[in-house]
């Protein structure tokens, strides 16, 4: 049996109907970019996060960079965030010239340490960046008491988890601004790239539409600004999709609690949510012992189960870091190390079958009897 990875066409082939005639009301109407359906799309995505405004962008790269921009972080200041994430994290950080500095995560949900958050701040500290890895929500509540302590911005990775939320707080509530990504593979994806920001910083996310279009708030009016535009098609494929997002979220979850019953007892690591935090597993990341990830990894891509890593070179190790740009490292990164180290990601998306699910399974377990 074969096991995919991403279940993207199969969203689709689900969904054809709806999206064929979105897109297609898109091309009939010869508005690509900058339309109403864009803006359709950002009224509807503010709401569903409860939040004023948001502002389609070109990818969730873009989203955090064009964020700090507009909140004023630069060059001199400093930006904490974790170093066992998407590479993308940092690189918006560079690009908008700050110094990143890089905290370990927790050992059990791999999301940034609050607890060695303060011993990174500087009087140039200007924004924590945490990021809500796998699916699951960092521990926002603790993260802003932090920031506003200390006066720092928060802007949230969120590329990962919508629909996820904490006990005590939805995503938004506590930070300045959402920074998402729509790429492929995301719980809320498109047939391409994109991203937005979220706030209830009106001027912020103003900001931000002019810094997307070439730096124009009205025709041939221009300022410094870039282009970095969700088109049209994309904000209709999105649209349809995020009326789904809590029936995707909970198919992930019961795909994962399969996992979880199924795996308890073989060996491996599984993935740990905190109480009463709504996890929605974008992925389903367990870690073997040290030196044995490989091994399992191709185990199953050699049963046909496309399994994968993330992220296993966390960004302090990555070949040449850090580039020539300003970044620092406070305290051990053992926990980021280790993740890196043993983790493998096992096939997760809404349109999983049981067979699938089973075969997954049971191959996983295969290996485990006879190597752990």
């Amino acid at each position: 049996m074969k096991v995919g990875f991403y279940g993207h066409v199969r969203q689709y082939h689900n969904l054809k109907e709806d999206l064929d005639k979105a897109i297609s009301g898109v091309l009939e109407s010869g508005s690509y970019v900058g339309g109403p359906v864009g803006k359709r799309f950002e009224g509807e995505l503010a709401e569903y996060f409860g939040l004023k405004a948001a502002a389609g962008v070109n990818s969730g790269t873009d989203a955090i960079w064009l964020a700090l921009m507009a909140l004023g972080i630069g060059p001199g200041d400093e930006v904490i965030t974790t170093t066992n994430t998407f590479f993308a994290t940092a690189e918006a950080a560079w690009i908008a010239g700050a110094t990143v500095v890089f905290v370990d995560s927790r050992p059990d949900t791999h999301n940034i340490d609050p607890d060695k958050i303060e011993e990174a701040i500087t009087p140039k500290t200007k924004a924590i960046i945490p990021v809500h890895l796998y699916g699951q929500c960092a521990e926002m509540d603790k993260i802003a008491a932090i920031a506003k302590k200390h006066g720092l911005a928060v802007l949230e990775d969120n590329a990962q988890s919508i629909d996820a939320h904490g006990d005590t707080f939805k995503i938004g509530e506590l930070s300045d601004v959402v920074c998402t990504s729509f790429i492929i593979q995301k719980n809320l994806g498109t047939f391409g790239d994109g991203g937005a920001v979220i706030s209830d910083n009106t001027e912020v996310i103003d900001t931000i539409k002019r810094l997307r279009n070439h730096g124009s708030p009205a025709r041939s009016k221009h300022s410094f600004g870039f282009n970095s535009r969700l088109d049209e098609i994309h904000a209709a494929v999105l649209s349809v999709k995020l009326k789904h997002i809590t029936a995707f979220s909970d198919q992930r979850r019961a795909i994962a609690a399969k996992y979880d019953a199924a795996l308890a007892d073989c060996g491996l690591v599984l993935p740990t949510t905190l109480p009463g935090y709504r996890h929605v597993y974008h992925l389903y990341v367990v870690e073997t012992p040290v030196g044995k990830r490989n091994d399992l990894l191709k185990h199953l891509q050699a049963q046909g189960i496309d399994a994968k890593c993330h992220y296993d070179i966390a960004i302090h190790e990555q070949e040449g870091y850090p580039w020539g740009k300003e970044a620092r490292i406070v305290g051990s990164m053992a926990n980021s190390e280790k993740n890196a180290a043993t983790c493998i990601s096992l096939p997760m998306y809404p349109e999983l079958n049981d067979d699938e699910v089973a075969y997954t399974i049971e191959q996983v377990l295969a290996w485990c009897g006879q190597n752990l």
